[in-house]
Order: structure tokens, then sequence, then C-alpha cells
């Protein structure tokens, strides 16, 4: 009896030191399977070195520099400005939609997306006191338009909601002219958002909004705007910094300043529309997903070259990168280029919905749609154990020295995964000067610089290709 005992006891000893050293140095993932230690994880990143040179060279120096530049270049002056509802944008999905499949890229694809429908039409704003002075304006997505005959009233400026509310009695039946500071575009974009519904609450009859933007040359930024159910509508635009600013003197000099302001704009049904998909199919783990993107419709001004013309084509570009140098990762790498964003992220919505059954085969999913200037590095979301890993991959684009990791992640249309815990990761770079032409006219090829996306696109190919294929998945 003893005998059998003590081998009962030796035999659970063994049995416990096989488990002990089948899970030592491995962390267990919420969900209990394993993960590698993770001195082996940097040692599986590290044998990437070659792989990320190669990337970097073909991108930066080689056969591929310029390409993405070219390639959007090419379609920004075809195309032009790309507005949710509009033919531009019609034209630009048909376009991609055959570039992509020219480009010898799998399961090239269109989803179905209704996206709203708004047109600016004819507008202007013209001061008659205490002179007459043309006033730059651009209405604000989804508003109304004014009577045809226009709207003629006195101005009321203020520099906050604060003093709107102060001033309420002073501001019934007058146009509210906001000259608020720009302190940081998510501080200040709350204006723009919802500055013809503060304005309508105390009884305005229209509301300019000073651009949400950090420099000027008397240009207006456009952008969205929403109303609230029970609150009227009133028309809205955005005016020039200089021309908010010169109001604002004025008044605080008691001067009374009237202006005329006529907009034309028209709200029809939604429109049908795409998000456009290619792959590059993975090959042990085809079903896992590596998401690329960046969203192909813009506001209808400049040509949404910044905005978001350079993150579409640099996320289009990193299949490209990786299918020039004959590599398969292990997990699917798919490019989506989203519809309806600055309508809300209205593409991405749909596709959300339309794949989160799958949600934990998404591995990563990122977004470029802050820039592509000189880069610094990315904006990373998700648990401890993959920021670690995903610094030991950023360590590979030491060549080009673009090695750091940002808290957070920032985009409209990965946010909703991002939400359910999906890592997620944005492309950090020199923005500067972004809000000098963000949603303006200004907008155009010219802000584009072909050596800042070489480098954009080899950071974003490195990134999701040795994501896609390492043994493992991000750990949540």
């Amino acid at each position: 009896e003893k005998k059998k005992e003590r081998k009962m006891k030796y035999l659970r000893l063994i049995f416990l030191m096989n488990l002990l050293h089948q899970y030592a140095g491995k962390s267990l993932r919420r969900d209990g399977s394993s993960l590698k230690p993770f001195e082996d994880i940097k040692n599986e990143i590290a044998g990437y070195t070659n792989i990320a040179k190669a990337i970097i060279d073909l991108a930066v120096h080689g056969k591929a520099q310029n390409r993405s530049y070219e390639r959007l270049a090419v379609f920004a002056d075809t195309i032009g400005p790309r507005l949710s509802g509009s033919k531009n944008l019609e034209a630009a999905i048909k376009y991609m939609f055959s570039a992509l499949q020219k480009d010898g890229l799998e399961n090239v694809h269109l989803e179905p997306v209704k996206v709203p429908h708004w047109e600016r039409g004819e507008e202007f704003a013209v001061m008659l006191e205490p002179r007459n002075h043309s006033i730059a304006i651009l209405g604000l997505g989804n508003s109304i338009a004014t009577p045809p005959e226009g709207i003629t009233a006195e101005v009321i400026v203020v520099a906050s909601f604060d003093e709107l509310h102060k001033r309420a009695q002073e501001a019934k039946g007058k146009i509210v002219v906001y000259n608020e500071p720009f302190i940081s575009y998510g501080e200040t974009v709350q204006y723009r958002l919802q500055g013809a519904v503060e304005a309508a609450k105390v009884g305005a009859v229209a509301s300019l909004i000073r651009s949400i933007a950090s420099f000027s040359i008397h240009s207006p930024h456009t952008g969205g705007q929403s109303y609230q159910p029970d609150v009227p509508q009133i028309p809205t635009a955005c005016i020039s910094v200089e021309d908010a600013e010169m109001m604002s003197r004025m008044s605080l000099r008691g001067t009374k300043i009237v202006v005329r302001l006529r907009m034309g704009a028209k709200i029809y049904p939604d429109s049908p529309s795409f998000n456009t998909v290619a792959e590059i199919v993975g090959s042990k783990y085809p079903e896992q997903v590596v998401l690329v993107s960046g969203h192909l419709d813009s506001w209808d001004v400049g040509q949404g070259a910044m905005d978001d013309g350079g993150g579409a084509f640099i996320s289009w570009e990193a299949l490209s990168l990786i299918k020039d140098l004959g590599l398969r990762p292990k997990r699917t790498l798919r490019l989506v280029l989203w519809t309806g964003e600055e309508q809300g992220g209205i593409g991405a919505k749909q596709y959300y919905q339309l794949h989160k059954e799958n949600i934990s085969n998404f591995d990563i999913v990122m977004e470029s749609d802050e820039g592509t200037f000189q880069p610094s590095g990315l904006g990373f979301a998700g648990s401890a154990e993959a920021r670690d890993i995903v610094k030991e991959i950023m360590a590979l684009l030491q060549p080009i020295n673009v090695t750091d990791v940002y808290e957070n992640a920032d985009g409209t249309d990965i946010a909703y995964w991002m939400r359910d815990g999906v890592p997620g990761a944005s492309l950090h770079n020199d923005i500067n000067k972004y809000f000098w032409f963000h949603h303006s006219q200004g907008d155009t090829m010219t802000v584009q610089d072909p050596n800042q996306m070489n480098l954009c696109a080899a950071v974003w190919t490195v990134v999701s290709y040795v994501i896609a294929d390492m043994e493992e998945m991000l750990p949540r």
C-alpha cells in the first residue's frame, strides 16, 4: 500500500513539475490561451530585421520610392474632392476598385453602405454695417439653407458658450458670431459641432463660427455639425479667423454690425456608397486579420489630399510593398478604404456591424487619418503586454528613426473595434501644419511631400506585416 501511495505521490509530483515547466515564463491571457515568454517574442521580432530593411529600402530608396505620392497625385487631380453622396465619391470608389485589381491584390470587392447626401449650393455673406465687406464662408455639413432672399440681421460676437449663455437676452433675432480661440482641435471643434444648436437655443437666426484652424490666410474651414431634435434648426457656416477677429474688435468698441447671409444648401435622401476592400490572404491563419485603413471620402473643398488621401494611399502602399517583395504573412492583411467618414464614420459603423461576429479574429485595426507628414511613431491602444510587443516591432524602424510608441490610437473608423478591446494603432506624425489646411480649399497635393509619404508607408508596412506574420496574435 505504502509503495503504491509513494508511487502516486511521485507521479503527481512529476505531473506538477511538468505543468510548471510547461507554463514557465508564460503569462496566461484572459481567455486562458498561452502567451510565449517575452524573451522568445523579442527574438522572434528581431528575426524580422532583414525583412524590415527590405521594406524600408523598397519604399524609401528603391523602385517604389514616391509611388504612394504619385498614385495619390493622379487620383486627387483626376477626381478632386469626394463629398459623401456625390458623383465624385462614386467615381473615386470605381477608380480605386479597378486600381486595386490592376495592382494584383486579392479579394478586391465593394461592401455597400448608405451615406448622407448634403450639398452646399451657392452661398455668400456680406457685412453691410459698419462698412461693406465680403465675408468668406463655408457652410457646415448638414446645415439648412437660408430663405431664398437670405437673412439680414445684427451680429452678436461671443468668445465662448459661457458668454453666449450670459448674454442670452441680447442674442434673440441676431446672428451669433463665435470668435473662440484655437486651443486644440479636440477642444475647439465643439464650437463647430454645437454652435448652431447653442445659438438656436437663445433665439438666434443663424450662427457663424470662427474656423477651427491654427493658422489662417483668410480661408474658411468646413466640417460637420449636427442639430438636436428638440431645438430649432438655423443655418450655420464657418468664417475666416480674420473676419471673426475683426468683428470681435468692432463689437468690443460698441460698433453695430449687420450681416447679410445667403446659403442654398440642400439635404437629399441617403445615397448608395461602398467601403472598398482588398487583401493579401494569410498563408497559415487566413481567417485572422490585420486591418490597415484610411477614408476615401472628403469634404467638397480642396482635393482631400491630406484628409485623407495620404492615409488611404499609404494603406494601399503597405499591401503593394508586401506583394512586390513576394511576401505572404501568416494572417490576412486587409485594406479597407472607408466611405462616409466625414459624416461621422458611417461606412466604418456599418463595417463593424457586419463583421463584429468575427471580432476574436481581428488582430489589430490600424488607421491613418491625421496626415502623412514626417512620421515619429505609432499611437497604440491595447494591453500592456501588446504595447511591449509593439515597442519591439517599432525598434525595427531604427534605420529611419521612427521608433516611438504613444498612448492611445486615434481614428473615427477604428474606434468601434478598439472600444471592444481589439488593439488599435494610428500613425503619429508632425501635425504642426495639419490644421492650417484641414477641411479647406488648401487641402491639395501641394501640402503632401513624397519623401515623408515614403517614410510613412515604410512604418505602416513594417508594423502591419510583422504583426500579421508573428506566430501569435497580440494579447488583448
